[in-house]
């Protein structure tokens, strides 16, 4: 302080007392900081106001308490900080590059009596390496259990990882945070474990690094999987309903990896029975002129250096004829249910009619003597007028 005021009276001696005088107006004031963020390699500007000053000095100063800059003078020989602005309401200075070891708190000191601090951390972001994902070997056979870690270096705070398959998010991962050797910044790592599926063949797995330091700008490494498995096969069909005469294209489709070699055509577990009109072009199975005896199983087979696998089609050629007869109605079989009918009522009316015939004319009834042991009612009648003298009364007719 004393230095400052001796070398202000060589220069301007006139203002010696009025720089003192007017500091006293500047008592109740406090220099105003804000603390500041910054990513590594950045640049940081630090600003001390101060509302109502009246000339009274305005100094930076550096987490080891180096003066950086007082007013408008630079104190620290260091090419990074440069004078942003000087005046008795604002002293601004800036840091460029920033590096790890920038971070601290800065002080503003405002030269009254007393000196009058405001503080200033200095955060500085650790920006993290781009992410590497390791533990991929190409191909993969299907079944196989798939580790993939993913790994970053130099982030402070840590970041965050997060892993993708197609664009949609994988969320059972593990996280490991580890502090690097300078104890500032931390190395973390994610491993992304799943068993390899025909259906993640072609996927593409990604790893995502988000920090603060990328501005909303994520980190991202990418996998593509290639995934080898047995062919999958299936037998499509032009003709839904074959008859003879006609013709009919089986194709064999098969999807595998590696690609399957040419399939395998066979007829009830045998070769092919006919040649000429059964013809294999690739993977479609010809067969002209259709007939009852090309009824049977066909199965298509196709095979990879990872394994074989097979299906079945089974063929039934119907009769145009039968078919044809079957669209109007079967009079044979109406005629022989009419048949049946009339026969049945025939049969019904004559037996009828022996039951009548044999229970026409008149018999006593209980009542009369002898009824009991008569077979039919004429002679039970008989039995009747032999014992008893008014039988005429209880003699019954039946028509």
């Amino acid at each position: 302080m004393w230095v400052r005021e001796y070398q202000v009276s060589l220069t301007r001696p006139h203002q010696v007392a009025a720089t003192k005088n007017k500091a006293r107006g500047s008592q109740g004031q406090f220099p105003l900081t804000q603390n500041v963020t910054v990513v590594e390699g950045g640049t940081a500007n630090l600003t001390c106001r101060v509302d109502q000053n009246d000339n009274t000095s305005l100094q930076w100063s550096n987490p080891a308490q180096q003066t950086l800059y007082f007013d408008d003078k630079k104190a620290l020989r260091d090419n990074r900080i440069e004078l942003v602005r000087a005046s008795w309401h604002e002293l601004s200075i800036s840091v460029s590059d920033v590096s790890l070891s920038d971070e601290g708190q800065y002080t503003c000191s405002l030269f009254t009596m007393p000196v009058k601090t405001s503080k200033a951390f200095l955060t500085v972001l650790g920006v993290p390496e781009k992410p590497q994902i390791t533990g991929f070997t190409s191909p993969v056979m299907e079944g196989e259990r798939m580790q993939l870690t993913c790994k970053t270096s130099g982030s402070k705070p840590a970041a965050d990882i997060r892993w993708f398959k197609n664009d949609k998010e994988v969320k059972d991962v593990k996280y490991i945070k580890e502090e690097d050797a300078n104890r500032k910044t931390f190395t973390v790592s994610s491993t992304l474990d799943f068993l390899a599926d025909r259906s993640d063949d072609g996927a593409v797995v990604s790893c995502r690094v988000d920090h603060e330091s990328l501005n909303s700008t994520p980190q991202i490494a990418m996998q593509v999987l290639e995934i080898h498995y047995t062919p999958l096969v299936k037998i499509i069909s032009s003709n839904s309903w074959p008859e003879e005469g006609q013709s009919i294209i089986l194709t064999c489709e098969s999807k595998g990896k590696p690609v399957p070699e040419p399939v395998l055509w066979t007829k009830d577990g045998g070769e092919l029975p006919d040649p000429e009109r059964m013809v294999v072009n690739g993977r479609v199975l010809s067969i002209s002129f259709l007939n009852k005896t090309d009824n049977g199983t066909y199965r298509c087979e196709a095979k990879n250096p990872i394994g074989r696998n097979s299906t079945e089609y089974v063929l039934i050629v119907h009769d145009p004829n039968a078919l044809a007869g079957q669209t109007g109605p079967d009079h044979a079989l109406i005629g022989g249910i009419v048949a049946v009918v009339v026969f049945v009522t025939l049969c019904s009316i004559i037996l009828l009619g022996r039951y009548l015939a044999r229970h026409k004319g008149t018999y006593l009834t209980n009542e009369a003597k002898g009824a009991e042991d008569a077979p039919d009612a004429d002679t039970a009648i008989i039995n009747a007028e032999g014992s008893q003298v008014n039988a005429e009364e209880k003699k019954e007719y039946f028509i």
